[in-house]
């Protein structure tokens, strides 16, 4: 999936609503301004909360060979990467993937990347907090759209694990 803001995002919206269709969960897209499109800037100026809107965070391991998964956590909590990641991923040490291992994963650029459409072999871990909600906005794989959806959604991908404080509250 290709994000850029210049249109070609379009195409990744494609391939997201036909990922979510597949999943038979009712869901909106809500098309954005590119240059709103990062989650704070969305929130901000379309009116919603950031307690609802989530991120997709895709994670590496440092050592090879490297192991990725993609982390759901909410915009207002920061993802434990130095522990909860790591012991899920049965590292020594993980860290964020860079834009290019990213892109070269997921087809998604910084700013777009979505749970939907993600390879179905790399682990998909969302915080438990993201379940509480009654709706959640995430990306949509590209920066010209968001999908407001049930976070039920995720009991509907197998590579989906809900896990107990894969986030933590932001620092003071």
């Amino acid at each position: 999936m290709d994000s850029g803001g210049d249109g070609a995002g379009a195409d990744s919206e494609t391939l997201t609503r036909a990922a979510v269709e597949r999943l038979g969960v009712p869901f909106e897209m809500l098309p954005c301004d590119p240059d709103f499109a990062d989650t704070a800037a969305f929130c901000a100026r379309y009116g919603y909360a950031p307690e609802t809107a989530a991120n997709t965070i895709i994670v590496a391991s440092k050592k090879a060979p490297r192991r990725y998964a993609a982390c759901v956590v909410l915009a207002t909590t920061r993802l434990d990467v130095n522990r909860t990641v790591r012991d899920l991923l049965g590292a020594q040490k993980c860290s964020f993937a860079t834009a290019d291992e990213m892109h070269g994963l997921t087809g998604m650029k910084v700013g777009g990347v979505t749970a939907f459409g993600l390879p179905p072999d790399l682990p998909l871990f969302v915080d438990d907090r993201v379940m509480l909600l009654d709706w959640v906005i995430l990306g949509s794989g590209g920066r010209n759209a968001k999908v407001k959806i049930s976070p039920q959604v995720f009991r509907h991908m197998p590579q989906a694990r809900v896990v107990a404080g894969l986030a933590l509250e932001p620092k003071a």
